[in-house]
């Protein structure tokens, strides 16, 4: 039987902001407050998780 391999990556279950954030913050305690490149690039990804995951303001009428 032959299998084959999705290229195409799952989309990922949406997380709340609050989890997102959670994770962010883990992250900067885990680092002491200094990022490496990869901690940044990591950094970099969750902030603009978050930024979807946020709820939007609605304008007043």
């Amino acid at each position: 039987m032959l299998h084959t391999m999705s290229t195409t990556p799952e989309p990922a279950a949406e997380r709340s902001a609050a989890k997102v954030n959670e994770e962010i913050r883990a992250l900067w305690f885990r680092s002491g407050g200094t990022l490496n490149m990869d901690e940044r690039r990591e950094y970099q990804r969750l902030v603009l998780e978050w930024a979807s995951a946020s709820p939007r303001p609605t304008q007043a009428a």
